[in-house]
């Protein structure tokens, strides 16, 4: 009781009135300051600014038509085998004779088509429904590639169509001849199955990876041509690779996304 009275009397004495009250240093006033410009600038950068992103899905390359897997309807020896691979049939083309025990039978192609994979060879025996050739649908070899992607499908949505693509091509060395220039053409309006992604590739074990970590959407990519390349694509690089990029090569593609001003982050 007895500091307590001796605080109040100190508090209380006309001598301390007339002395100046210190609400900051000037150091302090300096701090807040620079936080009230920083907070003003990053508040207009939020409503102003812009940020690009990008979104990355793995792909192949491919016709756009895709490919389909054919399946012999016989079951026997094969005796002959009338295309090779790279070559292109018409629909009907007979691709293997095989023997069965009613005599000789063709296998021929459903539709049209260049033969990318032939699993049926000379002298092996194939059961009825067994896989034997992979045939891509092209009329025409030089037809133009384009890449299909496929995002995962929570995803699909934010990709434009006309969104610029880099794709990064697995037989060619990034470091030396960059990426493969390409414009979104189509997104899928729904998620794709591994049953129908193996329609279109015509390769089930692409399905099965593809679809790994759920359905996605397939977002077709068309391929910028350049006569001033020897692939006849644009590249990064001035010259790109000094080869052809063939159809079925697995690729990675980057899509830029529409930039978006810092606040959408945070709004609903």
């Amino acid at each position: 009781m007895q500091f307590r009275q001796k605080a109040l009397s100190k508090l209380q004495s006309p001598e301390e009135l007339d002395l100046p009250v210190r609400f900051a240093r000037p150091q302090g006033r300096l701090v807040l300051a620079i936080t009230v410009v920083v907070m003003a600038v990053a508040t207009f950068w939020a409503f102003t600014g812009s940020v690009s992103s990008t979104l990355t899905a793995p792909g192949i390359l491919t016709h756009a038509e895709g490919s389909y897997l054919l399946q012999s309807p016989i079951a026997g020896q094969v005796t002959r085998v009338f295309a090779d691979e790279g070559q292109v049939l018409t629909a009907g083309a007979p691709l293997l004779q095989v023997a069965t025990d009613r005599g000789e039978k063709t296998v021929r192609a459903v539709a049209g088509g260049r033969v990318t994979t032939l699993v049926a060879k000379m002298g092996s025996v194939v059961t009825t429904g067994a896989d034997v050739a992979t045939v891509e649908r092209v009329r025409d070899p030089d037809e133009p590639l384009v890449a299909m992607l496929y995002v995962p499908g929570g995803s699909g949505g934010t990709i434009p169509v006309g969104a610029t693509v880099d794709l990064s091509v697995e037989s060619v060395p990034q470091q030396r001849f960059g990426v493969l220039r390409g414009r979104v053409e189509a997104v899928g309006r729904a998620p794709q199955t591994e049953a129908q992604i193996g329609g279109f590739l015509g390769d089930a074990r692409l399905a099965a990876q593809f679809a790994r970590q759920g359905n996605p959407v397939a977002v077709l990519v068309r391929l910028e041509r350049s006569a001033a390349t020897k692939s006849g694509y644009r590249w990064s690089s001035a010259d790109g690779p000094p080869y052809a990029v063939d159809s079925t090569t697995p690729v990675t593609g980057a899509v830029h996304l529409a930039a978006q001003h810092p606040v959408d982050w945070l709004l609903p």
